[in-house]
C-alpha cells in the first residue's frame, strides 16, 4: 500500500524547499579528496572557542546526564546584567533562528500577512510558509531595506515585519534614525522583528542599538545570536527580547529544553568574556579591509559590508567561480537564492584564509 504523504502536509510545507547551508569542510574532503581547505561560507567565527567557553563546557560534563535548566536562569541573567533588561522579557532559542520560528508559531496564521526585504535572510520566508501565511517581499534599495516600501506594504492582515540590520547576505546597514522613523509609522498591532546577528561587528555611529528602543516600541522584537561574534556556532544558543507579554506569549510554543547545558553555560561565560569579543571583531576589521583591498587589486565589485562577511560582484554568474574555487580547496557562498546569481558571499576568516581565498580567486579568474 502507498500513500502520498506530500498531499498530507500542510499546504505552506508542501512548497518548501530545505535551508541549505554552507557546505562542510568533510564533505568537501571526501568528495574531492582535498585536505588544508579553508572555509568561508557560514560567518562563522574564526578564532575558535574562547578559553573561556571551553572551561564552562568542561564543568558540566558531570551533569550532562540531566536536563538542562528549561528556564536557563543563569544566562537570562547574565543577559540581564548585560543590557539591563528584565527576566520576563527574555527569550532563550536554539539559536536565533529558533526564536524567529517561535515567532512566526505564535503569532501568524494562515489569514497573516509577513513583509520582509528583497535580498534578506532566507529564514524569513522559509518560517511565513510553514505556517501558511502570506509574505510580501518589498524590493530592495541599494540592496538593502527600503523602509519606507515596507511602510507602505502594510495592511490590516500585517502581523510581523522581519529586519535584519545588518543585512544577510548583503552587509547593508540602517541608521538610527531611519529605524525610528519607520517604527513610529507601525501599528501596536503589527509586530517589528529586529533580526540583529550581527550587531556586535558594527562600528557606526549612527548604528542603533535595538535593546535601547525596546523602551518606546512596545511592538519591537530584538533577536540577537551567540553564533557568529561569539563563536558559538555550533552550540546553537540565540535569544530574544521584547516586552514581557510578547515574551510570555513566545515561552508558550517554546520547546521546555531547547538550549542544552552547554549551551547555556557556553552563553553565559563568553558574554562575559571581553577580552575574546574584542579580539573577533579586530579579526573581522583587519581582514575586511585586506579583501575589499584584494578585490579592488583585482577591479572586481563588491557590497560594502559592516557584519562579518562580504558579498563579491562578480559581473557573470557566480556558479562556475564558485565551483572552481571548491575544486581548490575554498568554500564560500553563492547566494542566488536571494536573488542575487552574479554574487558569492565570503566570510571574513583569518589573515591566511583570507589570502587563500585571494590566491585562489586569482587563478579561477584567470583560468
Amino acid at each position: 500500500m502507498s500513500c502520498d504523504y506530500l498531499a498530507l502536509a500542510a499546504a505552506g510545507v508542501q512548497k518548501l524547499h530545505p535551508y541549505v547551508p554552507g557546505k562542510p569542510v568533510d564533505e568537501l574532503e571526501r568528495e574531492l579528496g582535498l585536505s588544508n581547505i579553508v572555509k568561508l561560507a557560514s560567518n562563522e567565527n574564526p578564532l575558535g572557542l574562547s578559553d573561556s567557553v571551553k572551561q564552562a563546557i568542561q564543568a558540566e560534563f558531570d551533569e550532562g546526564c540531566r536536563y538542562p535548566d528549561g528556564n536557563g536562569f543563569v544566562l537570562k541573567q547574565a543577559l540581564v546584567n548585560k543590557f539591563g533588561v528584565e527576566l520576563d522579557q527574555i527569550t532563550l532559542g536554539n539559536g536565533s533562528n529558533d526564536v524567529l520560528e517561535l515567532i512566526a508559531r505564535a503569532f501568524l496564521s494562515r489569514e497573516s500577512e509577513v513583509i520582509f526585504s528583497q535580498h534578506a535572510f532566507a529564514v524569513y520566508p522559509i518560517v511565513t510558509q510553514a505556517v501558511g501565511a502570506k509574505a510580501v517581499v518589498t524590493p530592495a534599495k541599494n540592496w538593502g531595506h527600503d523602509l519606507d516600501a515596507m511602510a507602505e506594504a502594510i495592511t490590516a492582515a500585517t502581523r510581523l515585519i522581519f529586519i535584519a540590520n545588518p543585512n544577510n547576505p548583503t552587509g547593508t546597514w540602517l541608521s538610527e534614525t531611519q529605524l525610528r522613523a519607520f517604527l513610529d509609522k507601525v501599528p501596536a498591532t503589527v509586530l517589528v522583528v529586529l533580526d540583529e546577528a550581527y550587531t556586535e561587528y558594527v562600528d557606526e555611529a549612527e548604528f542603533p542599538n535595538g535593546v535601547e528602543l525596546l523602551s518606546d516600541y512596545s511592538n519591537l522584537i530584538v533577536t540577537r545570536t551567540f553564533s557568529k561574534a561569539y563563536g558559538l556556532a555550533s552550540l546553537r544558543v540565540g535569544y530574544g527580547l521584547s516586552n514581557p507579554q510578547v515574551a510570555d506569549l513566545l515561552n508558550r510554543v517554546r520547546q521546555p529544553f531547547n538550549v542544552n547545558s552547554f549551551a547555556l553555560a557556553a552563553a553565559a561565560a563568553v558574554l562575559e568574556d571581553s577580552d575574546y569579543l574584542a579580539r573577533s571583531v579586530e579579526v573581522n576589521r583587519l581582514g575586511m579591509a585586506q579583501l575589499e583591498q584584494g578585490f579592488k587589486a583585482l577591479g572586481l565589485e563588491y557590497i560594502p559590508s559592516v557584519g562579518n562577511f562580504i558579498s563579491l560582484d562578480l559581473g557573470r554568474p557566480a556558479g562556475p567561480i564558485y565551483q572552481s574555487l571548491l575544486e581548490r580547496g575554498v568554500i564560500v557562498r553563492p547566494v542566488a537564492n536571494y536573488e542575487m546569481p552574479n554574487h558569492l558571499r565570503i566570510s571574513i576568516g583569518l589573515e591566511t584564509e583570507n589570502q587563500a581565498l585571494l590566491d585562489a580567486l586569482v587563478q579561477v579568474l584567470k583560468s
